[in-house]
């Protein structure tokens, strides 16, 4: 920690760091090898590397550090859901497997997600090889010398672990009391020597004629999740992949190296992920469905709706085909969450356009008496100029996004890019297939209401 201190001193992209020696952050609990230290970083605006690749930077400059394994990772993108960014995964076993042998299993699913190269930083929380020392009770001088097992589980518990005592009120709030030996009496194999239990008799036995301590290896930290024995892994998608791409990944090679007795559970930002994955895709078809009904009961029709609708598709295109393109140059934009919200905007904006020529091709039919074809045509012409300035309008006004840089830049462009693909080719495309659409479905309409006898007006 004093190394990586100083280090940290000397960048001057960090403003100040704060280290905690004795905890895991990952496991969120207490070791005596384990320290975490966090990280702050001057303002974006007085530095010229980002987060990512600051932990990239340090993660590749102590990947084979002697002294201890260590990994830098970017805090969650929502505070409270997990405890670092990437994914947060238990493998759950079904069958009663020790956890030396979940252990094996998770090893495998470790070691091959580590090839792939959309993850980074797959680690598990179980180490079953942790140095430990089992005690062992002589239960026949417990009872020759007139103790009891609960007196002498309460002295080591007292002295070698932690005991709780009571609680008490201050500044208005609760604390509890724990007791322990001091470090100097517990941290060796001879403590036990100067610790002492009372016998009936008033005597004073030491632990080292009751106790044995013998070496031996075991799990540091055991994880139940849904009340099954589990392993905690967690991961970080690779630089230009999102996290919904490294959770699939991650999926991927679970289903190949673990067996039908082990099952995948979610924790914190993940299983938020997860559980809400498609809703992108549903909220689209709903926009898709208010949208057709609200118009069918403005044009009291069933068939003019679609005429508008037909111009969601070339938005979608549009707006994929600029973000695939530029998925090439910049890896870091993706079809991401904010590329998703994007799609509900796209709706509106592309109805809009198309809601003008079927609006100005009706009234040109239905009123005006011209022909499907030519109003069609008509509608076309009148409403091409101010469509080509609204859509101009629109995509300078999101420009910023497409160009920004700084803080939170990942997200705008996301945005913006599918933004602008959706006009530009709803503003071209569609300019030339809505008026097509109109007069087949008009056609098809007057069609219908020749068949069933009833005059066009």
């Amino acid at each position: 920690i004093d190394m990586l201190s100083k280090d940290f001193d000397q960048n001057e992209s960090v403003n100040a760091n704060m280290a905690m020696i004795g905890y895991d952050l990952f496991t969120s609990s207490l070791k005596e090898n384990a320290a975490v230290n966090f990280i702050k970083t001057v303002d974006f605006k007085e530095r010229d590397i980002k987060d990512s690749d600051m932990a990239n930077y340090y993660n590749r400059k102590y990947f084979q550090n002697p002294i201890g394994q260590t990994f830098f990772l970017n805090p969650p993108p929502i505070q409270g859901l997990s405890l670092t960014g990437g994914f947060d995964m238990y493998v759950q076993n079904r069958s009663g497997k020790s956890y030396e042998e979940i252990q094996e299993d998770v090893n495998k699913l470790v070691a091959e997600a580590r090839k792939r190269k959309d993850l980074t930083n797959v680690r598990t929380t179980l180490d079953t090889s942790f140095p430990q020392l089992q005690l062992i009770i002589d239960r026949d001088k417990i009872q020759y010398y007139g103790l009891s097992m609960s007196d002498v589980f309460t002295t080591v518990a007292s002295t070698i672990g932690s005991y709780y005592v009571n609680d008490f009120t201050m500044l208005g709030k609760s604390f509890q009391v724990n007791v322990r030996a001091e470090g100097d009496y517990r941290n060796t194999q001879e403590a036990l020597q100067n610790i002492f239990v009372r016998n009936a008799n008033g005597d004073m036995i030491p632990l080292d004629s009751l106790l044995t301590l013998v070496p031996t290896t075991g799990p540091d930290d055991v994880k139940r999740f849904n009340l099954f024995p589990a392993a905690q892994v967690q991961g970080d998608p690779a630089e230009g992949y999102t996290s919904g791409q490294a959770i699939q990944a991650i999926q991927e090679v679970a289903a190949q190296t673990l067996g039908d007795d082990y099952t995948l559970a979610w924790s914190g930002s993940s299983y938020q992920e997860v559980t809400s994955s498609g809703a992108g895709n549903t909220s689209l078809i709903f926009g898709l469905v208010f949208v057709f009904l609200i118009l069918a009961a403005q044009y009291e029709r069933w068939l003019m709706p679609l005429a508008v609708v037909t111009a969601v598709p070339f938005a979608v295109f549009g707006s994929l085909l600029f973000t695939y393109l530029r998925n090439i140059i910049d890896p870091a934009v993706s079809a991401d969450i904010y590329f998703t919200t994007g799609l509900l905007l796209l709706i509106g904006l592309s109805a809009k356009n198309a809601i003008l020529i079927v609006e100005f091709a009706m009234e040109a039919h239905l009123r005006d008496g011209k022909s499907i074809f030519d109003a069609s045509v008509e509608a076309a012409k009148l409403r091409f100029r101010p469509i080509c300035m609204t859509s101009l309008a629109f995509c300078l006004g999101i420009l910023p996004l497409v160009i920004a840089s700084g803080a939170g830049s990942a997200s705008r462009h996301s945005l913006g890019t599918g933004l602008i693909g959706c006009m530009i080719v709803a503003s071209t495309l569609a300019l030339l297939f809505v008026p097509l659409f109109f007069y087949l479905l008009e056609s098809f309409n007057a069609w219908l209401d020749k068949k069933r006898g009833v005059a066009n007006a």
